[in-house]
């Protein structure tokens, strides 16, 4: 398991899972119980290991419960999958001054992401540019 574990509550794990399954190709790594309905299911993104709490009311969705920011090779191609997902983009995709190309979704359950891709320094984009 990771040091710093992100564990999102959700009122239904199956949902969540499809969706971070088919978004970022995640694996499920650990499930309690392992029969039956799921209490925690443990799942790997990459090298990150995300966690999924079934909690029968785990709020309205109006306030993130977790902010998770997802490095992708490509914010804006992205964002058409999330919204086929059930999830939806509530901003962007804008460059930032730190050097990503950052646009804000939300997942089926209304936990909030930030998608991120790297951008090249302003020179050189120039540089491409002349080529």
């Amino acid at each position: 398991m990771s040091t710093i574990q992100p564990v999102i509550l959700t009122a239904d794990h199956d949902v969540l899972l499809g969706f971070y399954t088919e978004l970022f190709g995640a694996e499920e790594i650990f499930r309690v119980p392992e029969k039956g309905p799921a209490f925690y299911v443990g799942l790997r993104v990459g090298d990150t290991d995300l966690g999924l709490v079934t909690k029968k009311d785990p709020g309205d969705g109006s306030a993130p419960r977790i902010l998770l920011s997802v490095a992708v090779e490509d914010v804006d191609a992205m964002l058409d999958r999330v919204t086929v997902l059930g999830g939806a983009v509530s901003g962007g995709p804008n460059d930032m001054p730190w050097g990503q190309r950052v646009a804000h979704v939300k997942d089926p359950d209304g936990n909030a992401l930030n998608l991120t891709q790297q951008i090249p320094a302003a020179g050189a984009r120039g540089r491409e540019k002349r080529k």
